[in-house]
């Protein structure tokens, strides 16, 4: 098995005045007949570190590496997994697409925004849960987590709202948005009984936040005693670390899918969940043919 970190060569060019920048990539030792994974997260610079992506699965395919594995934490573009309006692109498909025909055999991920994006690819994909890792934050941190109310920002959460609910042996609510247009909120409207209660929001990504701090105060207003909101992806884009400074929130929790130490920074109501574990754990029974299943339930050890 070898896990890759190739070397990078950027090149720039000038040419009818428009600025070209190419990658070059040279991997750094024999790949010959192994096991390969390349880590790479969808997040930053995300074109160019899908495109690095792409350039090194290629370079060991190519070097007769026996297989490639990607393990994309955060899977680019996640939320263009449909045609919602005219002449708009699925780009979640055509990313698949370009992952398999770079020469991807398998691709591990965690939480991806719409499960649906699995059978985008005709190679194996493993979408990895964060559910395992937020029951035990909740239950080592939130000490009224009893008397908690798990809340679902959207009704598209709602399957995975009840299935922590479940877990809890705890109450769900639902929170139904419409939007006016894209990362803008119009109404919000509170389905369940919040009153006198942690209410704990989860949520698989947050881009500008607008939702969940609207979602906060509407919960802080129907009489909530706490807010927690936790996170798969945070993304926290434009004005989302004010809006989270400003929110009634006790803690914004999320996972190291996207690298998270500069918002830590910039906003002490961040909190991080390691899930390193869980993505090497999936490496290592992904190489010894054992199966993954246990990780959709259990927080390896």
């Amino acid at each position: 098995m070898a896990l890759v970190v190739g070397e990078f060569k950027q090149w720039e060019s000038q040419l009818y005045l428009q600025r070209f920048t190419t990658f070059f990539v040279e991997i750094g030792e024999s790949v010959r007949g192994e096991d390969v994974y390349i880590v790479q997260s969808g997040c930053g610079e995300i074109n160019d570190n899908l495109m690095e992506l792409l350039i090194m699965i290629n370079a060991c395919k190519i070097a007769s590496s026996s297989r490639v594995t990607a393990v994309i934490p955060c899977f680019p573009y996640a939320r263009q997994d449909k045609k919602d309006k005219s002449r708009a692109p699925i780009s979640a498909k055509l990313v698949a697409n370009m992952l398999s025909v770079a020469g991807a055999d398998h691709i591990i991920t965690m939480d991806l925004h719409a499960s649906q994006i699995q059978g985008f690819f005709d190679i194996a994909v493993d979408n990895l849960y964060a559910e395992p890792a937020v029951l035990q934050w909740i239950r080592e941190n939130i000490p009224e987590w009893k008397n908690c109310i798990i809340v679902s920002p959207d009704a598209g959460g709602a399957k995975r709202v009840t299935s922590i609910a479940d877990r809890l042996n705890v109450d769900f609510a639902l929170i139904h948005k419409e939007r006016k247009k894209a990362n803008e909120v119009d109404r919000m409207v509170l389905v369940g009984d919040v009153k006198d209660r942690v209410a704990i929001m989860v949520d698989d990504m947050a881009d500008t936040c607008g939702t969940i701090c609207h979602a906060a105060d509407k919960l802080i207003d129907a009489g909530a005693v706490k807010v927690y909101a936790i996170l798969t992806h945070g993304i926290f884009s434009g004005p989302a670390i004010s809006r989270i400074n400003s929110a009634p929130f006790e803690a914004v929790v999320v996972t190291n899918t996207i690298p998270q130490e500069e918002k830590m920074k910039a906003c002490p109501k961040i909190q991080v969940i390691d899930i390193s574990m869980i993505l090497a754990e999936a490496i290592r029974r992904t190489h010894n043919g054992e199966s993954v299943s246990y990780l959709f339930s259990h927080v390896p050890l």
